[in-house]
């Protein structure tokens, strides 16, 4: 990842300060002249328009100084920096725009594009080369799956919780399908098209059709950091619970636990504290702390978290028949999810391992969908819909 380009300014850029007059016009005209960012190969050109004192690129590159400086065009209000992004980037923004009465942070104006987190929105940098996927779409040909709720009188949290439910389109009795358990499924609803991919992904049949269980925690920094409340509500709470009410397949290949961040640490551990339960996992930047190199250092929520990673490094066993991992390479802890690669690799566990250019969010995780649903629960060639 190379930094801020001070030497070469790009194109447009370049000429747009080699104009004769720089008047309100001919600013006007290139603003209105252009798609922002600017990409030019693997330049990529952020533009401010706007009276301030000083204009900094807020972004989320692991690597980077966490702010970037632009620069600012003499006599006018346009203000710009150029970065070079490798291709396939796809990097999510602000702005931080200070002037002589405050100090504000804000979306760019000029990029249409945004992206949505339990926090709020960023603007989307797309560098050369990537695209939103096409199955994160809603097709009108796919026939889309149901949601309902159930509710769990746990005993593990002496509480009642909510699960979502979502049934694949034409769910029969007569039939019996996988089950998928997702943490933090309502954040993968509302920020990951999660019941697009499902859909779209059953119908083109890449993979099995899955009754999938969407939980959600009121307390997840506790609950999901290898709480063993949050496991024996998993294992011996819902499981038997969907199983009684759902057409499920029998035995651990039929099921998959998933989740990002926190969410892949508690998936993680449910099916290590009950081996023999669970045949998949998808994790995606799991939050893996442990000791080494001082990795473990990053707050109080993390200490649980690092000491189930301690003792799963050293007794991993074979929590699951396979895993699906990823991690985005702009993130902080991909250093920690490329240390587990040779951990799970050392077991009987078969693993696919995926890296992005892309950073801890939800829209990272949605493009790593089709390839971990696809390895985890293939699709059923023999199955035509009518």
């Amino acid at each position: 990842m190379a930094g801020a380009r001070w030497y070469g300014i790009d194109l447009a850029i370049h000429r747009l300060c080699s104009s004769t007059a720089l008047s309100t016009e001919t600013i006007d005209s290139f603003v209105e002249g252009h798609d922002f960012p600017i990409q030019e190969g693997v330049n990529t050109t952020f533009v401010f328009r706007g009276e301030a004192n000083s204009v900094d690129l807020r972004h989320w590159i692991y690597g980077l100084p966490s702010t970037l400086p632009f620069r600012r065009i003499p006599s006018t209000d346009l203000w710009y920096l150029v970065l070079q992004l490798p291709e396939g980037s796809r990097v999510e923004y602000k702005f931080e725009v200070s002037t002589e009465q405050q100090h504000r942070l804000v979306r760019d104006p000029l990029n249409r594009f945004r992206a949505h987190d339990p926090y709020g929105s960023n603007s989307v940098c797309h560098g050369l080369g990537y695209r939103i996927p096409d199955w994160t779409v809603a097709d009108p040909d796919a026939r889309p799956g149901s949601l309902s709720h159930i509710f769990v009188n746990s005993k593990a949290f002496g509480a009642r919780r909510k699960v979502t439910i979502y049934l694949p389109p034409r769910y029969r009795a007569s039939r019996s399908y996988p089950l998928l358990i997702v943490h933090d499924g309502l954040d993968y609803l509302r920020y990951a098209s999660f019941e697009t991919v499902l859909d779209n992904l059953i119908y083109r049949l890449e993979i099995s059709p899955p009754v999938v269980a969407l939980i959600r925690s009121a307390n997840r920094l506790s609950e999901y950091a290898a709480d063993r409340s949050h496991a024996a509500f998993v294992a011996t709470e819902l499981l038997p619970l969907l199983e009684s009410r759902y057409s499920l397949l029998s035995g651990p290949s039929g099921r998959v636990l998933m989740g990002a961040s926190f969410g892949a640490v508690a998936a993680l551990n449910v099916a290590w504290s009950y081996p023999g339960l669970f045949g998949g996992l998808l994790l995606e930047s799991g939050a893996f702390a442990f000791t080494d190199i001082g990795t473990g250092q990053r707050g109080p929520a993390f200490e649980p978290v690092v000491r189930f990673m301690n003792r799963f490094r050293a007794n991993p066993g074979n929590p699951a028949e396979r895993i699906f991992l990823s991690c985005g390479m702009y993130e902080s802890l991909i250093y920690e999810n490329r240390s587990l690669v040779p951990v799970l690799q050392s077991t009987e566990m078969a693993l696919r391992y995926v890296e992005s250019r892309d950073g801890h969010n939800w829209e990272n995780w949605r493009d790593r969908l089709r390839e971990g649903l696809s390895f985890l629960l293939p699709g059923p060639l023999w199955l035509v819909y009518e």
